[in-house]
């Protein structure tokens, strides 16, 4: 189960993060942040991207203000980071999210 969590802002919107195996099947965790108008919508802005078996169940790791500022002043409303913890990485826009390498 993945671990991830969602915000609601005062407009009504929501902001949701979630951590996902990488899609690059390098093994590596991915988090992602989604603003969206409610959780459905987020949900399947990232299935749409590929990630098929995307569920939020619960709310363990909801966003933090960093994370709500960060998508919240992107214009796609859509980052990602591979390694959540570490604080050198900058958040990436999804166009530049690694794909599954070809076979």
């Amino acid at each position: 189960m993945p671990n991830g969590g969602f915000c609601k802002l005062p407009g009504g919107s929501v902001v949701v993060a979630i951590g996902l195996p990488s899609p690059a099947r390098d093994g590596a965790t991915v988090r992602f942040l989604v603003h969206a108008a409610n959780r459905a919508r987020a949900l399947t802005r990232l299935r749409n991207l590929g990630l098929r078996a995307v569920y939020l169940r619960g709310n363990s790791e909801p966003p933090t203000p960093d994370e709500i500022t960060a998508v919240l002043h992107h214009p796609d409303g859509l980052l990602w980071k591979s390694t959540p913890g570490a604080a050198q990485e900058l958040w990436h826009p999804v166009r530049s999210l690694p794909r599954e390498p070809a076979a």
